[in-house]
């Protein structure tokens, strides 16, 4: 039986924590961005996702799971291929006869260069895509808010995601001002695997972390409604014994408080270099907070209180970035800021 061809098109949020794909308008794959692969058979793909996920420090030296993404960059080029493959295999097929030319938005970081650029239109090349669109991503995050990006206006938005924060004034379609600092979501974990280690030597990994992270991470030491302690069992440095420690939020606040800091010094740096016209906007407006980093408890009302601009938390912060890439695929001739 031959096979027919018909476009396939996805948008695709590229994260260093999580991979979201998107086609007409509805979140297919949101998967962790992990890939195993089997050592023994000449590095087969063995699983991506939430089952790579669960592989991860289990398969002793004959699977190898690998984050192929690190500070918002492709790290491994074969990996993030394999990956990005996986996961597209993971869209529900209309028709298995059919055989898709795909055409695709990815979204990168601001701050991107031109060789990592061509890395990730490469890896999308090789994974399938015959059209492959980029699209920064506090553009894709504007636009999956619904804020009107070719409007005259500034607004600034805070994207603080697994390996990057991207911090940028949008305005007229166009990036004006943009920073792109390497402090995020996966420093708050080493953050966290740190002081465990230290404050109450107990070895953690880092998937633990991001469910301390989760349950009792905070910006602020003091919360109006805090959550409960979070119970956290793991092996005693010293002896390997057991145990069982109560993480607060008020700890989690004071050890994150470094990275946190450097989150707040970005945007004052962003601020600074705003023209005034802009400014004068995204004080009326107030600054746009998404990405998983958002939902940091406290963390807006830290920022509002120290740097006096209303800071807004997205309605759904770790997808909005996906839904604006999803629009931006709908729209590719329309969009000129959409790169090719």
């Amino acid at each position: 039986m031959g096979f027919f061809s018909f476009t396939q098109e996805i948008a695709i949020d590229l994260g260093t924590a999580n991979t979201i794909i998107m086609t007409n308008d509805e979140i297919v794959v949101d998967e962790p961005s992990v890939v195993a692969l089997d050592v023994a058979n000449g590095k087969q793909l063995k699983a991506v996702g939430r089952k790579a996920q669960q592989m991860i420090g289990k398969g002793g030296s004959l699977i190898q799971t690998i984050r192929p993404l690190r500070d918002g960059v492709i790290a491994d080029f074969y990996a993030c291929e394999m990956m990005i493959r996986g996961m597209i295999k993971m869209i529900p097929r209309q028709n298995r006869f059919l055989s898709p030319n795909i055409k695709m938005v990815v979204c990168i970081p601001s701050g991107s260069t031109e060789v990592e650029i061509r890395a990730v239109r490469d890896s999308s090349e090789h994974a399938g895509g015959r059209d492959v669109y980029m699209i920064y991503e506090p553009m894709a995050a504007a636009i999956g808010m619904g804020i009107d990006v070719e409007a005259p206006e500034g607004c600034m938005i805070v994207d603080i995601g697994g390996g990057t924060t991207e911090i940028a004034v949008i305005s007229l379609g166009g990036i004006v001002t943009n920073k792109s600092i390497k402090t995020a979501g996966d420093d708050f974990n080493a953050d966290i695997v740190d002081y465990m280690g230290r404050m109450h030597n107990m070895r953690i990994d880092e998937p633990t972390a991001e469910r301390i992270k989760i349950q009792v991470g905070s910006a602020l030491p003091e919360l109006e409604d805090g959550p409960e302690d979070y119970i956290v069992v793991g092996p005693n440095k010293v002896t390997a014994l057991p145990m069982q420690v109560p993480v607060s939020y008020q700890e989690v606040a004071y050890c994150l408080e470094k990275s946190v800091s450097k989150i707040e010094t970005a945007v004052l740096q962003a601020l600074e270099s705003t023209p005034p016209e802009l400014y004068a906007d995204i004080v009326k407006r107030g600054i746009f907070l998404t990405g998983g980093g958002a939902l940091l408890h406290g963390l807006a009302q830290r920022l509002s209180t120290k740097i006096t601009i209303p800071f807004h938390v997205a309605e759904d912060p770790l997808h909005a970035v996906a839904r604006g890439t999803g629009v931006a695929l709908k729209n590719t001739s329309n969009f000129n800021f959409l790169l090719r």
